[in-house]
């Protein structure tokens, strides 16, 4: 009888165990109260800032391209600047590296501090400038090197380029594949850098509001860190004894239950 007891005090213990490492609800799904939020028609306005390191591809074109080839990097004539080029079988690319000032050295130009702009900003002092010069030209602008980093409680972490110039946090833990069920979903961090200042913010995306935060669209070079949850960090602690500690507590059931059968 006193073994039967023993059973009777472990079954609660265990079904506490199976009830508190069950995730809730408001743990796991994204966007919770969704219907409750305001819907915004234009959206989130965010915009990319030129940071150093990033790469620019800006071509200058006009109706008649001689006129516009000395905005243009030499080594690549504006007639195939953006096209393929048929000997290498490669596109060209008219690329400038902004430096650690911020400064890229542009053809006619001379030197031009464009980190801290706006795209729409650099778009619009080129267009001003090679204005003086050329009535109506056409400048185009890209990053080329637009990537993010994703890190911890995802199924497949690393860094992803961007060609778009523009991704929000879903989209990035979406290349990612999703995090793992072991990833803390209210408190995502989110490590940014501009003009050399760091910043360090956290994303609720359980809470459906969070589409509204500045930090729904990310900005090139971003690290987005999920946290592993408690029970990540608990398995973690007990690391590869976990097997034998199961195997150890399914013997002694068995053996507890086999002394209550023999002792009837």
């Amino acid at each position: 009888m006193k073994y039967f007891s023993l059973f009777k005090k472990m079954v609660p213990v265990f079904f506490a165990i199976l009830f508190f490492s069950c995730a809730s609800r408001k743990d796991i799904v994204y966007y919770q109260d969704i219907d409750g939020t305001p819907s915004i028609e234009k959206g989130n306005s965010y915009e990319i800032t030129i940071q150093p390191d990033d790469l620019l591809m800006i071509i200058v074109s006009a109706e008649d391209p001689e006129i516009a080839a000395p905005f243009n990097l030499k080594s690549i004539s504006v007639q195939n600047a953006g096209k393929l080029d048929l000997v290498t079988g490669q596109q060209t690319q008219q690329l400038y590296l902004v430096d650690a000032s911020g400064y890229i050295e542009f053809p006619v130009l001379g030197k031009l501090k464009v980190g801290g702009l706006s795209r729409t900003e650099l778009l619009q002092m080129l267009q001003m400038k090679i204005g003086v010069y050329i009535k109506n030209p056409i400048v185009n602008l890209r990053i080329m090197n637009f990537k993010v980093s994703v890190q911890g409680e995802v199924n497949l972490p690393g860094t992803y380029t961007v060609a778009s110039e523009r991704v929000t946090l879903i989209e990035a833990l979406t290349m990612a594949k999703d995090l793992t069920i072991y990833g803390k979903r209210n408190n995502i961090l989110i490590i940014r850098e501009i003009n050399g200042v760091k910043s360090y913010n956290r994303v609720d995306i359980t809470n459906a509001d969070f589409i509204n935060s500045p930090f729904y669209y990310l900005a090139q070079n971003d690290v987005v860190y999920v946290e592993p949850n408690k029970n990540r960090i608990n398995g973690a602690a007990i690391g590869p004894n976990t097997g034998v500690i199961i195997s150890i507590s399914s013997l002694l059931i068995t053996l507890i239950t086999l002394l209550i059968t023999t002792t009837k």
